[in-house]
């Protein structure tokens, strides 16, 4: 049985340091603005564990982990796609293109991101904004 809430050592030895340095950092960002409640899961076929941001019966988004690689998911519904496709521009083209190769389904966009830097983050914490204002000065 799969324990559910890895240690450090077991998400160095699944994703990497560096990967993992990357993992804690987005996490120190999202728990930096939000006050959310985080709940570990196994992350289904693609991925070893998930690591998700609720509130209130909502998720604001959540993180994978898998072999080498990390992910990094938010879903935006309709009305949250509207506020993207507005403001898109200021979208990294990296994001853009990722957004515009995402599958809609009947509840929104589910979009995933596989960071291997920093260089997203900034564009993770708006899209964060359009589903959730931050809770935390």
């Amino acid at each position: 049985m799969l324990d559910i809430i890895p240690n450090t050592e077991q998400m160095i030895t699944l994703v990497g340091k560096p990967l993992y340095e990357i993992w804690n950092k987005l996490c120190a960002l999202i728990d930096e603005k939000y006050d959310m409640d985080c709940l570990w899961n196994k992350g289904g076929k693609a991925w070893t564990y998930e690591y998700k941001y609720r509130r209130g019966g909502k998720t604001l988004c959540a993180l994978y982990a898998r072999e080498n690689c990390i992910g990094f998911m938010i879903i935006l519904g309709k009305d949250e796609q509207l506020k993207f496709e507005k403001d898109r521009e200021n979208y990294s083209n990296e994001v853009q293109r990722i957004y515009d190769e995402t599958q809609i389904y009947h509840d929104g966009k589910w979009i995933m991101f596989e960071p291997i830097d920093t260089s997203l983050f900034g564009d993770f914490i708006r899209l964060l904004r359009i589903k959730r204002k931050p809770n935390r000065k």
